[in-house]
């Protein structure tokens, strides 16, 4: 047969057989999608569509290339068998990984489904995320170290780097102990339920949300939109505030300095007027009390619950700047004032 017609079939065979089987299991998967609407894992799984026939083309190609009788081909066959391989287990790894992504998303996205509770949520959400990364990190390491052993000269390699990793591990272990600190700390954070992403947090001043949790290092934004990065070790090693755990209910509070003679019955009044008419106030509770006196002032401080951090920190401000105008306004003689001696205090408020 001629050489280049032997090559067109075996061409043409492979990738007709690797369109088949990618219809066929195309065609299963969508059936089973239309049968268990419930799950989202039939039609994540079409998604690896593209690694699944890449990996059949380049298995059926490796098991028939040296059938071929094409002298071209025959000279460099090696080197031909050698670039399947690579291909074979990158797609592999890569099929691996589409795979384990569809399990993972399809199991969370069950269980946030039938979860009420959003901190059992986010943690499972952290937890996921660092598990696709540990994931995703082994199987490139072993796809890695897999392409090199298809090396001969690797191969060698291997007894006397086998030889000497002992030795190799002690001085990477004292090198890269601050990056092993953060990967063992990532495990603490991802399974020791200490923060999560989306939780409200305080750390070294700043207040925002956890964006985003890594094995090494964790992403918080700020109220500002600015966004800091540190390592996962410093929330295993200094205290922070979380203020998402135990529920995202928080209480918050407003402290005003008035004049002594400040009406604090008529401003107990005015703050739940001021928290009926806020949307921010969840209702759950309010109050209003002196809780400090100076020789010249004293403290007021008032008290504010909301359903989240967000809404504190607006309810807390719209308290803030309108009790202050109300005062400005209907009390001015409560707001704190500079004596500049008796006789001339008694004349202002005359």
């Amino acid at each position: 047969m001629n050489p280049v017609l032997h090559l067109s079939i075996v061409l043409g065979g492979a990738v007709l057989l690797t369109l088949a089987a990618g219809w066929t299991a195309d065609l299963l998967l969508r059936r089973a999608d239309a049968r268990h609407p419930e799950t989202p894992l039939w039609g994540l799984l079409r998604r690896c569509h593209l690694a699944l026939r890449i990996v059949l083309l380049t298995a059926l190609l490796r098991g028939a290339y040296r059938q071929i009788r094409w002298e071209p081909l025959q000279e460099h066959a090696a080197g031909v068998g050698q670039i399947l391989w690579l291909v074979l287990i990158a797609a592999g790894a890569w099929l691996v990984l589409r795979i384990t992504s569809a399990v993972v998303e399809s199991t969370y996205a069950r269980y946030a489904t039938g979860t009420r509770d959003p901190a059992r949520v986010r943690r499972v959400r952290t937890q996921v995320t660092l598990l696709m990364r540990i994931v995703t990190a082994v199987v490139v390491v072993v796809a890695a170290a897999a392409m090199l052993l298809t090396f001969p000269g690797f191969r060698a390699l291997g007894t006397s780097v086998l030889a000497s990793a002992g030795i190799i591990g002690i001085v990477a272990g004292v090198a890269a102990q601050s990056t092993l600190g953060n990967l063992f700390a990532g495990f603490q954070i991802a399974f020791g339920d200490m923060v999560r992403i989306g939780d409200t947090v305080v750390v070294n001043g700043e207040w925002g949300v956890v964006e985003e949790v890594t094995l090494t290092f964790l992403a918080v934004r700020t109220w500002d939109e600015r966004r800091i990065t540190m390592p996962v070790s410093y929330f295993t090693a200094r205290p922070f505030e979380n203020w998402s755990r135990g529920g995202v209910q928080m209480t918050g509070t407003v402290f005003l300095h008035c004049d002594h003679t400040a009406p604090v019955a008529l401003m107990r009044e005015k703050l739940l007027e001021i928290l009926e008419a806020c949307p921010a106030w969840d209702g759950r509770g309010w109050d209003l009390a002196v809780t400090d006196t100076t020789p010249s002032t004293i403290t007021v401080r008032a008290i504010v619950t909301a359903k989240d951090a967000d809404d504190l920190w607006t309810a807390r401000c719209a308290v803030r700047e309108q009790l202050v105008a109300w005062l400005a306004e209907k009390h001015p003689y409560a707001l704190p004032h500079v004596a500049m001696s008796g006789a001339a205090h008694r004349e202002d408020f005359a």
